[in-house]
């Protein structure tokens, strides 16, 4: 072949080769250095989800006023292997002093072992609540802390000062929770530990969302999987419309303070709770979630007063006096009693010429009516004794049964059902305990525990269980389960579902519960609860002293108006002495409050004696807790 031919073949298969080398080498450039999409897929090393959270549901009073907030606050996050790979330039006191922590803290915080929920290729909490404020200026140094990042969340929060043991706390999920939370928590979330709080947390929480991103090897994002396709928006929280009136409840805890008891007081109509006050309170944002929220908790543990016990639905009281308008229904309505009938008090009741147990000085009475409104203790002993034994004095156990059986019909000795966490039964006594009791003496006689028929003895109610009967009285006959939130706002669109409470029946006739009435209404009128009366209100009420070794205790129990009654009200104050003294007023102010608005200018000393008075150093707290 010619040489001529052999050196222009030669040329072109070199130039072929490094036309194919400088293509390759073009390819590479672009791959290596002008395009991203093989870094990014290298760099893709695993994919994780990242939770979206949603806004907490809010609570509002029967007003629409705002019981709740959420406010904006941060989270710092840390993702271990970005921060330990440049340790060693990392500004600890600059860090430290930018979002107000102790070097102590830093160091604490970071996890000295890893595996369960701490992963260091991935971030986990580790600086929670930190203010916008806070956090302003933390973003603008962020750039100089590998490693950190930050995720906005809501904090819960309460705009008023009032009803801390009604709406409850929040606090972290402990990993039980976690455990048993079907996926709903994770570390560093946060739930409603007591009150309302906890009761609807189900509801309130939402559901969260969830965002898929792949990450690269040092934790930090390198996209989205699947464009987002897989990402699901979170929903937000279920607003509670409650049953509360704030200013009612407000103005209570004011009557209240310094005092130790609680108020109680519902619609009878639906058996709304318009305030439930048990005192002491404290300041709900005390404990909302921050810095000073465990120096708060321990405080108010170790106050000797117990702020923290909610006595409306927790405590267990005598009934007192009240209970009297029981025993006049359940012997008219078993025929033992006639309404008409008039009993002497000679100074109380008395047995074989010795007074049984004594009574206050007061005129004759004639009828349940003035019985009720002079609060004989004779009259209803007589009454209650003559019911229990309407089968025989030697066998008392029947008649005692027969009538238990018409104070569980009134919801006593029982849960009510509020939707209300912790609430107790209290306790009605029953012939098989007394039979027990007795056990030595091989037989029990109904005198002997002749205190049942003034509501004292074994008897033992809650605050919300003796406002629920004066509702009862109220409807003449019915009540309904009382219940804390009337209606539910659901989901993103906000869809509103009413809660229809249980009516309850109670077996005696309307004509009795009109002579009770009636009673209730003399009692304010001219008997033991006249500093209750207020004009243009027609209230009725029953007041309540309950013996006590360090200061007998002070309750009322009342409704108003007498004809359609718009409110039914418990109000028990321990060491109070006289149930017309401390308890009557502060529940005819409630109640003029609730009706008009206002306290009128004749009666604002009512209010200003109520509003100083201080019962706190008048004894110890007696209350029996569960």
């Amino acid at each position: 072949m010619p040489k001529e031919t052999l050196d222009v073949r030669t040329v072109s298969i070199r130039a072929i080769m490094i036309a194919v080398l400088l293509l390759l080498l073009g390819k590479a450039f672009h791959l290596q250095v002008v395009s991203d999409t093989w870094r990014t897929r290298a760099d893709r090393v695993g994919n994780s989800q990242i939770d979206q959270y949603p806004a907490r549901g809010l609570m509002l009073d029967r007003n629409g006023k705002l019981l709740t907030i959420n406010e904006p606050i941060y989270q710092i996050e840390l993702t271990y292997n970005q921060f330990a790979a440049k340790a060693e330039a990392f500004d600890t006191t600059r860090f430290c002093q930018l979002l107000g922590i102790t070097r102590d803290y830093f160091e604490e915080a970071i996890p000295d072992k890893w595996g369960g929920k701490f992963s260091p290729s991935k971030p986990f909490t580790f600086l929670a609540n930190v203010s916008p404020t806070v956090y302003a200026t933390f973003q603008e140094n962020l750039f100089q802390f590998p490693g950190f990042s930050a995720t906005l969340r809501s904090s819960r929060n309460y705009p008023h000062q009032v009803a801390a043991h009604l709406l409850g706390y929040m606090g972290e999920v402990s990993q039980h929770t976690i455990d048993q939370g079907e996926g709903r928590y994770s570390g560093g979330d946060y739930h409603g530990i007591s009150g309302l709080e906890y009761q609807y947390e189900p509801a309130l929480r939402g559901d969260k969302g969830r965002r898929f991103v792949y990450r690269d090897r040092l934790g930090r994002e390198a996209g989205e999987v699947l464009d987002g396709a897989l990402d699901v928006n979170a929903t937000v929280g279920t607003d509670l419309v409650t049953t509360i009136d704030l200013d009612l409840q407000a103005y209570g805890e004011e009557l209240m303070v310094n005092k130790i008891g609680s108020i109680v007081a519902l619609e009878p109509s639906t058996g709304e709770v318009l305030t439930m006050i048990s005192a002491p309170t404290y300041d709900p944002r005390s404990l909302r979630i921050g810095r000073d929220r465990g120096r708060s908790f321990v405080d108010l543990q170790q106050d000797t007063l117990q702020p923290l016990l909610n006595r409306a639905i927790n405590g267990k009281y005598p009934p007192g006096s009240p209970f009297k308008t029981l025993v006049a229904l359940i012997a008219m309505e078993t025929g033992t009693l006639e309404p008409d009938r008039g009993i002497q008090c000679y100074g109380g009741f008395t047995s074989g010429g010795r007074v049984l147990l004594g009574c206050h000085n007061h005129p004759y009475c004639r009828s349940v009516e003035d019985a009720i409104a002079q609060s004989c203790n004779a009259y209803f002993v007589t009454a209650w004794l003559e019911n229990i034994n309407r089968y025989g004095s030697l066998t008392p156990e029947q008649g005692l049964d027969e009538f238990n059986e018409y104070l569980y019909q009134f919801g006593l000795g029982s849960k009510l059902g509020i939707d209300f966490p912790g609430e107790i039964a209290g306790n009605v006594p029953t012939s098989e305990y007394y039979t027990k009791r007795f056990a030595e003496d091989q037989f029990w006689r109904a005198i002997w525990i002749r205190s049942l028929a003034i509501g004292q003895g074994e008897y033992e109610l809650t605050a919300l269980q003796t406002a629920n009967m004066a509702a009862a009285i109220a409807n003449r006959g019915h009540w309904y389960t009382p219940h804390l939130v009337r209606e539910v706002q659901e989901g993103n669109q906000g869809e509103v579902r009413t809660i229809e409470p249980e009516r309850h029946d109670i077996d005696i006739r309307r004509e009795y519960f009109e002579t009770v009435v009636r009673g209730m209404r003399k009692t304010v009128t001219e008997g033991t609860a006249r500093v209750a009366d207020v004009p243009g209100i027609e209230i009725c009420g029953k007041t309540g002293t309950i013996q006590n070794t360090y200061g007998d205790h002070s309750s009322f129990v009342a409704f108003a108006p007498a004809d359609d009654p718009k409110i039914a009200i418990m109000v028990y104050v321990e060491n109070g002495g006289f149930g017309g003294s401390v308890a009557a007023p502060i529940a005819s102010l409630m109640i003029e409050k609730y009706i008009n608005g206002e306290i009128a200018e004749k009666r604002k000393w009512v209010e200003q004696r109520m509003l100083d008075k201080d019962m706190t150093q008048r004894g110890e707290s007696t209350i029996r807790v569960k």
